[in-house]
């Protein structure tokens, strides 16, 4: 408990102080944090008997789409080579596995793609979004700071509320310990964090429906690892983190509800 706890406070430092620091030390931090979950995503597989990923070019190809997502955020190239290059560097995760001559091709290739939409894409949206908000002078408390803020209430208070008052299983066969009656604890605090969230902002029609999209993704994002991680027969997705097990099961839930969060937050600022 002592590790786990230690491991949890210089998490949640690293993540709240690049916040609060500069769009750079979050780029920095979070394409760290990228690296490692991609890399930790495609290493799941290899214990399974017939799926053989190939890491490295699934990290390359994640790489150069960072690349091309930041230099757009960064107005160093316009946002229409991203548009337009996005899907055929996806299609060349594809082509590998013509030459690679493995047992299962369309696997392989299937959760090589899928790595990047599951891990690299939400990563480089969050990154994306702080830097806007940092660039539009926005002040109050950090989009991206509040929105983990949500996430952490809803996985804390779901946990505590689940351990005081559960009885009734939310989804058993995914995961033994979770409860409708935590689950609903946990939103029900979610949503009264966003209402805080909303004052200190002085912006209660952003974050109070901020807080109803963030709760159900991010019990959603649990329950998904929860199924990848039950299919392939592992109690945590890696080490790295003593006490808490790898980055996917620290951040499954933002994984999930950052691209809604980012919908929410793109509609409201009237990007569409």
């Amino acid at each position: 408990m002592i590790v786990r706890a230690i491991t949890g406070i210089v998490f949640i430092g690293v993540i709240i102080g690049s916040l609060l620091w500069s769009p750079y030390a979050v780029t920095v931090v979070f394409m760290a944090f990228m690296i490692l979950g991609i890399h930790e995503f495609y290493g799941l597989f290899k214990l399974h008997d017939k799926v053989d990923v190939s890491s490295g070019f699934g990290m390359s190809l994640g790489l150069v789409i960072s690349a091309l997502a930041l230099a757009t955020a960064y107005n160093w190239i316009t946002p229409d080579i991203l548009f337009y290059t996005l899907l055929p560097i996806l299609f060349i995760g594809l082509v590998g596995e013509i030459w690679r001559k493995k047992e299962e091709p369309i696997l392989n290739s299937a959760i090589l793609i899928f790595g990047l939409i599951y891990v690299v894409l939400p990563f480089l949206l969050l990154i994306v979004m702080h830097y806007k908000l940092d660039a539009l002078g926005k002040t109050g408390i950090p989009l991206v700071l509040g929105m983990f803020l949500l996430i952490w209430t809803n996985d804390t208070f779901a946990y505590l509320s689940g351990r005081t008052f559960g009885k009734t299983k939310l989804i058993e066969r995914v995961s033994p310990n979770k409860t409708w009656e935590g689950t609903i604890g946990g939103i029900l605090m979610t949503l009264i964090v966003g209402a805080v969230l909303g004052y200190f902002n002085n912006d209660f029609l952003f974050w109070i429906p901020a807080a109803a999209i963030i709760a159900p993704c991010a019990i959603i994002g649990d329950l998904f690892e929860s199924v990848l991680k039950r299919n392939l027969g592992i109690k945590d997705s890696g080490s790295i983190l003593p006490g808490h097990g790898g980055i996917l099961d620290r951040f499954d839930a933002t994984l999930m509800a950052v691209p809604f969060f980012f919908l929410w937050f793109s509609i409201y600022m009237g990007y569409f």
